[in-house]
Parts: C-alpha cells; structure tokens; sequence
C-alpha cells in the first residue's frame, strides 16, 4: 500500500511541528518519497542524528513497511 504526501507529512508534523517539510515523489509510484526537513531543533546534531529524529517520527511506517523508500535531507535554519 502506497502513502500519501501528506501522510508522511503528518507523520514529520507531529514531531517537528515548526519545521518547513517538502515531500517529493521521486518516481510517481507512491512508494519512493524524498524529504526534505529543516527545524531548528536539528541545530547542533549531526547528520546521522537528524535521520534519526526524522526516522523515529515515521518508525510505524517504516517498520511496517508502509514507507518503502525515503530519501532525507535535514538541516537547521540558515
């Protein structure tokens, strides 16, 4: 079953309720998504604990296997 934009942005929303969020189907299939995050509450943490935070938010997707592909990009403000 493929996920909505929207869906996944819901999901990143919860967690990161400031954050600007952009959400690109990669492919036009619904199951490869990229996703941009920028939140000043990734300020001070490195790439690999940005995924994370991000990942976590959409850990029952993921597991699931609901989310198949998700390409991240995450920063703090400029």
């Amino acid at each position: 079953m493929a996920m909505e934009a929207h869906d996944i942005e819901a999901l990143i929303r919860a967690a990161f309720p400031n954050a600007k969020i952009t959400i690109t189907d990669t492919v036009g299939d619904g199951n490869h998504w990229a996703a941009e995050v920028i939140d000043e509450s990734l300020r001070g943490l490195n790439r690999v604990q940005q995924h994370r935070a991000v990942n976590a938010a959409l850990k029952s997707k993921l597991d699931s296997g609901e989310l198949h592909a998700l390409a991240l990009t995450t920063k703090a403000p400029e």
